[in-house]
């Protein structure tokens, strides 16, 4: 009895200290997607009153939870039924990062910064203009901002189950189903703050101390830089995290790729730090040529659909 009781502690801590293991991994590889996360949900907030922004991040919060109660299951039984499919998933997801990140660059270019500024005083106004249902302009958001999240969450799981394909269905459950709750709560508490920033701001500015003027200043001046460095990082992130999948996964380039990594390495002096930085690179621009290569795939394809109707 005490060998059996021994041995099941021992299987428990085995079966932990995989979880413990591979969620580690898989949150670093959907690093990528979690800073795309923040940045567009708190850009989703953009026109909603301030009183009505933590309830609209609790609605569309609420909405994850269920995406990922959808995603996790399906996830699961589709590597139980095919699980040849997981590589193709992942592989789809990877491609589909890379499409975002290259889509938001191709944005800034194509578009410019008075266009932008023209579609925040759209919002500003709609505030303001009684005629605008806002319950109904919430009520919008909080839908779009949900369908925006249930793509981000399957490229979450997708890539999670990647990671955990060939364990055991205990250890893919708990990683799945650890990682949809580390990356909803996370993500959605650190919007909240986010998007609260600019109020708590406010309050200081206000109060008679000199150092909480100062401070609130401060946090007024970096909430607007706070935003678009998540959006940086988070494209970045995409093209690193979205091409190191897809060059891990295909042979030629990944033997190239780790060719070009010794030859850095190599390089008296300096072959540490251009052994580390040549993988990034790599899988850097892997990302860019895979993203540019969908968006011009994409884009003919609604072109043809666009002659034909």
């Amino acid at each position: 009895m005490a060998s059996s009781l021994l041995a099941l502690i021992d299987d428990i801590a085995t079966v932990l200290d995989d979880v413990s293991i591979l969620t580690k991994v898989a949150a670093k590889k959907t690093a990528g997607v979690l800073g795309d996360d923040l940045a567009l949900n708190a850009q989703q907030v953009t026109g909603v009153k301030a009183d009505r922004e933590l309830p609209v991040v609790w609605a569309v919060a609420r909405g994850s939870f269920v995406n990922k109660a959808i995603l996790v299951p399906a996830a699961l039984a589709i590597n139980a039924i095919a699980p040849s499919v997981v590589m193709l998933l992942l592989m789809a997801g990877g491609a589909f990062l890379c499409f975002e990140g290259f889509e938001k660059l191709a944005h800034k270019l194509l578009h410019s910064a008075a266009e932008d500024e023209a579609h925040l005083e759209e919002l500003a106004q709609a505030l303001v203009d009684p005629s605008i249902d806002l319950v109904a302009l919430e009520k919008d958001k909080i839908k779009g901002a949900v369908r925006t999240d249930f793509i981000l969450s399957a490229e979450i799981i997708v890539i999670t189950l990647g990671t955990v394909a060939a364990s055991s269905f205990v250890t893919q459950l708990s990683v799945l189903v650890g990682i949809a709750l580390v990356m909803t709560v996370g993500v959605y508490g650190l919007v909240a703050g986010i998007v609260k920033l600019d109020d708590a701001g406010l309050h200081l500015s206000q109060r008679t101390s000199a150092l909480a003027q100062a401070t609130g200043h401060g946090i007024l001046r970096l909430a607007p830089w706070l935003m678009k460095g998540l959006s940086v990082v988070g494209t970045a992130a995409m093209f690193l995290v979205g091409g190191s999948i897809l060059s891990h996964n295909i042979a030629p380039l990944h033997h190239a790729l780790d060719a070009l990594t010794q030859a850095a390495s190599a390089v008296p002096a300096v072959g540490g730090l251009l052994g580390a930085l040549a993988p990034l690179v790599g899988d850097g621009l892997t990302g860019i040529v895979a993203g540019a290569l969908v968006l011009a795939g994409v884009t003919l394809v609604q072109r043809l659909r666009g002659r034909r109707a």
